[in-house]
């Protein structure tokens, strides 16, 4: 007779967890980093990123929430990167140093 459905009683299957991620990331102490800014504009509005932050998820939350109440301005985390809607590079870096962020002078 027919029966549909697996049966996984006969054998172990290992099932692995897909991630986004790079397991390879390294946290880095925030006197170390060195911080790059760009603009960009999308759809005609101002971005400023600043980024390659190698540093966990919730003290990238906490940099871009200092920068979003300092700035009054909204913004996000992506990846490495955060994002601040405007053109806000010189008050960014202000805020930075004071919190004891490296700046990547040009």
């Amino acid at each position: 007779m027919f029966e549909l459905g697996a049966k996984l009683e006969q054998e172990n299957y290992e099932v692995k967890k897909a991630t986004n991620k790079a397991i390879s990331s390294v946290f880095i102490p925030k006197n170390q980093h060195q911080l790059v800014f760009t603009f960009e504009k999308r759809n005609g509005k101002p971005v400023t990123l600043v980024g390659r932050f190698q540093i966990d998820d919730k003290e990238k939350k906490e940099v871009l929430s200092l920068l979003k109440k300092k700035l009054a301005c909204g913004g996000t985390v992506t990846d490495e990167w955060i994002e601040i809607q405007g053109d806000k590079k010189e008050k960014m870096i202000e805020i930075l140093e004071k919190d004891g962020w490296k700046i990547r002078k040009k």
